[in-house]
């Protein structure tokens, strides 16, 4: 159980003061990035079950944060939120529009309080639009970008890429690219601004290198005819004897000339010049990866100019010895994870911290924040705190007495 707060940091965004109310997916994403790198992020949570639906010390996008429960349909619960927020650089929010408005936590109500808060709104159709006020997951947010049209075999159906395009690519990339931008302002003009990060606008920013490929007439807006999305045969995944897969993306022709020769294709079959013979060419890699392992093929293909490398599973992939030499995983108290990113030469960021039980700083919080009558705020149900912290609260009170 993790119920200590977080370590003061050393990375490149310590002393960036961040409060996050807490949603799913992107939001929490956005916020963890930015933990990671040093800021301290304070995360309010609602009472009740998480609203990840994930158990909250396995939910490694909490990780990194001091988190409090506050009940926001108390009026004092909004009080607690407004105190945070007087002494932050951010708050982060992804619920739908005029939900923080209706609380009494929109931006105006904030920039009253503190004029240089930066006020990051995380949606999936935005703030205004036909679709504002919608329903939406990832998977909808790319079909009508373009995004999800591009991804996938011809003549099958588009496939999705988990939520990694919208949520987290579209979505909370940007949601931190434009909190940091607003923030430099600010240091500048003394002055927050709102951010508002729309999947759907992130989204469709990822897919501008198609638009110039289409503008020059090297894309086709059909999938799986282009030279990124499966369609030619050495820009592809191939099974193994075994059942595994290799990727294969020898573009340049002196990577392709390598990847062919150790591959073992005759050179009137290697020959890509002629679109007709494609069907062929696929055939000839197909049948040559079938002929052996995937570790097999790792092996002869590891090193090389070839641009070839096996697909691994989300098990697998801590294991390979590239990632296993960066630390590109660490563990976590007990859960294997990606390590923070990128890397920084000077202000390296500590390990990051278990996610913590919810709850398990709001004693630590509001005292920081001069409350001192927790107990009162606790039975009020304004806030909640572990039975292990209730326990430490009611023996300093006694202390006080």
């Amino acid at each position: 159980m993790t119920d200590t707060m977080p370590a003061p940091s050393s990375g490149p965004l310590t002393g960036l003061k961040i409060v996050e109310l807490a949603g799913i997916g992107p939001g929490p994403y956005a916020a963890m990035l930015l933990a990671d790198l040093g800021a301290e992020v304070i995360r309010v949570e609602k009472p009740g079950p998480p609203v990840s639906g994930i158990d909250p010390q396995s939910d490694v996008l909490r990780r990194n944060r001091t988190s409090i429960v506050v009940d926001l349909r108390s009026p004092a619960g909004v009080d607690v939120v407004k105190q945070l927020a007087a002494d932050a650089d951010v708050l982060i929010e992804g619920f739908r529009p005029g939900v923080t408005e209706r609380l009494g936590l929109g931006p105006e109500d904030l920039s009253s309080i503190n004029p240089r808060l930066v006020y990051g709104r995380m949606t999936g159709w935005g703030q205004e639009g036909p679709l504002a006020h919608a329903a939406g997951h990832d998977i909808g947010y790319i079909a009508i970008t373009g995004a999800l049209a591009s991804i996938g075999r011809r003549d099958e159906g588009p496939v999705p890429p988990v939520n990694f395009v919208g949520d987290f690519g579209g979505g909370s990339l940007f949601l931190v690219v434009g909190i940091l931008a607003a923030v430099w302002e600010a240091t500048r003009s003394g002055r927050g601004q709102v951010v508002d990060a729309a999947i759907v606008d992130g989204a469709a920013s990822l897919t501008g290198i198609l638009h110039g490929l289409m503008a020059s007439g090297r894309w086709h807006d059909e999938r799986g005819t282009n030279f990124l999305d499966t369609g030619v045969p050495w820009y592809d995944t191939y099974a193994t004897s075994d059942g595994g897969w290799m990727a294969v993306g020898a573009l340049e022709p002196q990577f392709y000339a390598l990847f062919t020769d150790i591959l073992g294709l005759p050179e009137h079959v290697a020959d890509r010049s002629d679109p007709r013979q494609w069907p062929r060419l696929r055939a000839a890699i197909r049948d040559a990866f079938a002929s052996r392992t995937q570790t097999e093929w790792s092996e002869i293909f590891e090193g090389t100019d070839a641009c070839v490398a096996p697909v691994l599973s989300l098990t697998e992939a801590p294991e390979h010895p590239h990632l296993r030499a960066r630390s590109t995983f660490i563990e976590v108290g007990s859960i294997r994870q990606p390590a923070p990113a990128p890397r920084f030469s000077r202000t390296v960021p500590p390990l990051p911290t278990a996610p913590p039980v919810p709850g398990a700083h709001t004693v630590e919080v509001l005292r920081d924040l001069g409350i001192i009558d927790v107990d009162a705020l606790v039975a009020a149900g304004v806030v909640t705190v572990p039975d292990h912290a209730a326990q430490t609260v009611h023996l300093n009170h006694g202390d006080r007495r």
